[in-house]
């Protein structure tokens, strides 16, 4: 079986679909932390002055540190919930990555395998067991890919309940200081 022209055509068509189509869920991605960030930087800024304004009012000192030492946990809680966007955002984008790789994958384990057939039948006589072999190649070749992904997909997962884990712990002491202050 030979390639023609049109298949040609079609499959740079379909990568020029699946780029375009990645690019756009990139832009995407940095409008979305472009708008997160301009939020945060807008609120800083109020809550910044807002902050100074009742340190300038503080009738005492004690009451001026009260005010400092209460700015801690808010803060981290603050930025904990940053980072969670932050990672939203970059773990929607990278879903969408993963998906079109996956697809292209697939696309190409079905290309390959039509290739196989194709060489099988219209392989001379005689070659039945080194088409075997091919063939097992293939399905081993395969098979390593769909462990390799499940792997990556378990690690993701645990990566993920890593961090959840490390970011409860931080809130929690956070926590405990701003009540010890």
């Amino acid at each position: 079986m030979f390639i023609t022209a049109d298949q040609i055509t079609a499959a740079n068509k379909a990568n020029l679909d699946t780029v375009k189509g990645l690019s756009a869920k990139s832009f995407a991605g940095v409008e979305k932390l472009v708008e997160l960030n301009m939020a945060a930087a807008k609120a800083l800024m109020n809550e910044s002055f807002s902050h100074a304004q009742a340190v300038l009012a503080a009738k005492d000192l004690q009451q001026a540190l009260a005010l400092q030492t209460g700015l801690f946990a808010p803060a981290a809680e603050k930025t904990v919930a940053y980072s969670r966007h932050v990672y939203g955002i970059a773990v929607e984008a990278g879903a969408e990555f993963t998906k079109a790789l996956e697809r292209k994958t697939v696309e190409a384990q079905k290309a390959l395998n039509q290739v196989i057939e194709n060489v099988a039948k219209n392989a001379p006589a005689g070659t039945e067991s080194a088409v075997a072999v091919l063939k097992s190649a293939l399905s081993s070749s395969q098979s390593a890919i769909e462990s390799a992904q499940s792997s990556a997909k378990q690690a993701l997962a645990m990566a993920e309940s890593n961090i959840t884990a490390v970011t409860e712990q931080a809130l929690n002491a956070a926590a405990a200081v701003g009540k010890k202050a």
